[in-house]
């Protein structure tokens, strides 16, 4: 009897909750795999997949998102010896995704509150997500320079397209098939690969993008992101890739700033 050959894995995007190939249908090559290479179309359907998901997932209450969190860190930990990554990338990386659950429900109390005003108003401000946030994940570590990003913008009731590491994106890609069995809603996650300048300038100027964090530690790309994101007034932010777990919760609450905003109302009161 001959010897059997193992089923050959195909790379796929994730967008929209589901395994798609490049409407461009190119591909290109790591670790000995091919891998789709997304093209600025691939962006378009990975934003407008987003959008869709946006007011559901931040409506969400906090604890559910924070359930969903931690089902996607069971899932990512049950797949750690197939990552293609070392086992205490993985590790990192869902420790990073549990901590960040346990901020779904604090960050009101923290960002938020009444404000002392002097009149006879109560101001009181509240946290509300950003919207879609677009990621730019760093070539190393690929797996754990991209959860640091991707959860804090989830844990803020945010929805993402990320690009993944130009040199290893099949981590990332890796990511998709754990994202895929977990609760994570359809659209809330998008996942591109591909050539990084090419992806990251068609998101910087999506209009319908809210938010851009750019861990790719490329000055000139952070450069033209700055000014795309100026056309349409996004928020950026620039952090270097964060290859520990404390370098992806030390600052926590700025990640989660960057990818919040405040709404204050005010309500009269007295006579």
């Amino acid at each position: 009897m001959s010897e059997r050959l193992a089923v050959r894995k195909t790379y796929k995007l994730w967008i929209g909750g589901a395994f798609v190939r490049s409407e461009s249908g190119r591909y290109d090559e790591a670790d000995g795999f091919n891998f789709p290479r997304a093209s600025r179309k691939d962006v378009r359907d990975a934003v407008a997949a987003a959008r869709k998901a946006a007011t559901p997932w931040a409506a969400r209450t906090a604890y559910n998102r924070g359930q969903i969190l931690y089902r996607a860190a069971e899932a990512l930990e049950s797949r750690a010896a197939t990552m293609g990554v070392p086992r205490e990338e993985v590790e990192a990386a869902v420790d990073v995704l549990l901590h960040y659950a346990g901020w779904t429900d604090k960050l009101h109390a923290v960002l938020g509150g009444v404000n002392p005003v002097a009149a006879p108003f109560l101001s009181f401000s509240l946290p509300e997500p950003t919207g879609v946030v677009g990621i730019v994940a760093p070539d190393a570590p690929p797996l754990l320079g991209l959860v640091a990003e991707l959860a804090p913008a989830l844990a803020a009731g945010n929805v993402a397209v990320a690009i993944l590491s130009e040199d290893k994106p099949l981590p990332g890609l890796d990511l998709a098939e754990a994202l895929g069995v977990s609760d994570v809603p359809q659209g809330v996650v998008n996942l591109l690969s591909g050539r990084r300048q090419e992806l990251a300038t068609a998101l910087g100027a999506h209009r319908d993008l809210n938010a851009i964090v750019d861990a790719a530690g490329d000055a000139g790309l952070g450069a033209d992101l700055d000014g795309l994101a100026a056309e349409t007034i996004k928020r950026v932010r620039h952090g270097d890739p964060a290859t520990t777990y404390e370098d992806a919760t030390d600052d926590a609450l700025h990640r989660l700033e960057a990818v919040t905003e405040l709404k204050t109302a005010w309500h009269p009161v007295g006579a």
